[in-house]
């Protein structure tokens, strides 16, 4: 699966860049980033500058694990189609759009909401947030690997990267300063309207072909066909089975009929791949408030320049996947986000200081940006066209799953052993993903010098 060309020239592989759907990817990216800090590190920064205790913050941050659901519902937006939308925008921006207003209602509300005496409603409206958040990017994942060929995946990857990190910088950044100068209310106001955004790119791009594996849906027929003749079943009971089948079971009997033995190491490679990087995350702005820095601070060094660092390293993957390919620069990458943990910890143990803040931040997000080009078309490689937004839901969830689950803990071991200690055991987390990534490059080598 490894995409890259290296006989390309790098004029060549920069030029990718100039394809219209690659940068559509730029607002559609923006509009994906922008709600996850809200509901997440955004949201922990508001609840401890209330006084809500490191552990409850922790806590709180499983709101960010309908993410790592959403493969639940995918099947129905990768095949249910919604009254009036559908029929005027497609299949993908239809939903798009639905999810988009959900969170601009979500945003609005939790605006309103006190943490110090209302935090039950605040939770209950990120969860609609982060509900809508998951599914607008079911849509969006689905409309990305539809819209062009898999050798612009890589430069899909980094424009979606770069407009995830532009939203989380007006998310995390932005709504600090508002916060800062009016009111947590205003920010979550102003940045519900950013929203915009997402629905206008929505309306101006247009609806992908739907690439169809022929072989699959055959497969697909064969049972509709079986169970229509299991005439001891009522006819509607047959025709909800054969949905059930064709659009939540063949999507995972197919991935491990094409992959064969090797796909439980695929899938738990992609389990483990950002845990390290998001289980260090959730403690991240609590790190920095209670090392002195105030919130003006944290939004120009983490929430400005470290992502435009981020950015910097999204593009920079993009280049080298179209170039290089994949499986190498997973090692890299895996390797790197391990790393810069261990970074974390020394800062830990130094008095506040902008500079080496930046110094980390900057190192971190560079490479976490190289890793998220990298990890997001690899993903999209392992994706069957003819189900599209569900097996990618399911690569997706399985990626945070684990990692939302661990960082909802991440309180507990920073109030029971220290900061340096909690990132030396962020770093520890990121070792499975590079034992697991050397033993995939093994089997694709053997699979390729054993094949006929």
């Amino acid at each position: 699966m490894d995409l890259g060309n290296p006989s390309a020239g790098w004029s060549a592989a920069f030029r990718v860049y100039t394809n219209p759907r690659v940068l559509a990817m730029l607002f559609l990216g923006f509009s994906a980033g922008l709600p996850l800090l809200l509901v997440f590190g955004t949201l922990s920064a508001w609840l401890r500058e209330t006084g809500v205790d490191r552990s409850t913050i922790g806590h709180v941050s499983w709101v960010a694990t309908l993410y790592a659901l959403k493969f639940a519902w995918a099947p129905l937006v990768d095949r249910l189609p919604l009254p009036g939308l559908t029929s005027v925008l497609g299949q993908r921006r239809g939903w798009m759009l639905l999810a988009q207003l959900g969170v601009i209602v979500g945003l609005l509300a939790m605006g309103q909401r006190d943490p110090a005496t209302e935090l039950g409603l605040l939770v209950g409206c990120a969860l609609l947030v982060a509900f809508s958040s998951a599914t607008q990017d079911i849509s969006i994942d689905a409309w990305r690997i539809e819209a062009v060929e898999v050798d612009l995946q890589g430069a899909m990857a980094a424009t979606y990267q770069m407009g995830y990190r532009l939203g989380m910088i007006v998310a995390g950044a932005g709504a600090l300063y508002i916060a800062e100068y009016q009111s947590w209310s205003w920010a979550y106001t102003a940045m519900a309207t950013a929203m915009v955004v997402g629905v206008v790119t929505t309306l101006l791009i247009a609806e992908p072909t739907h690439r169809i594996d022929q072989a699959v849906w055959q497969e697909e027929a064969r049972v509709v066909e079986f169970l229509e003749r299991s005439a001891h079943l009522p006819r509607r009971y047959r025709q909800m089975a054969a949905w059930f089948i064709g659009a939540i079971v063949c999507p995972f009997t197919e991935f491990f009929a094409r992959n064969g033995r090797i796909a439980l190491g695929i899938l738990a490679f992609i389990c483990v791949f950002r845990i390290s990087d998001i289980t260090m995350g959730v403690m991240a702005n609590p790190f920095y408030i209670d090392m002195g820095y105030s919130k003006a601070d944290i939004a120009s060094v983490t929430k400005v320049f470290g992502l435009i660092m981020t950015m910097v390293g999204a593009a920079l993957g993009g280049v080298l996947v179209a170039r290089y390919g994949v499986m190498r620069l997973l090692l890299v990458s895996a390797i790197m986000v391990a790393l810069t943990n261990l970074v974390f910890a020394w800062l830990a143990t130094q008095n506040a200081d902008l500079m080496l803040l930046a110094l980390v931040v900057s190192a971190d997000n560079l490479s976490g940006g190289v890793a998220g080009s990298v990890f997001i078309a690899y993903l999209s490689g392992l994706t069957n066209r003819a189900y599209t937004a569900t097996q990618y839901a399911l690569f997706s969830s399985l990626m945070l799953l684990p990692a939302k689950f661990l960082g909802g803990f991440s309180g507990n071991v920073v109030d029971g052993f220290g900061y340096p200690i909690f990132f030396l055991y962020a770093a520890a987390l990121g070792l499975p993903a590079v034992l697991l990534v050397l033993y995939l490059m093994g089997r694709r080598e053997t699979r390729v010098t054993t094949a006929p």
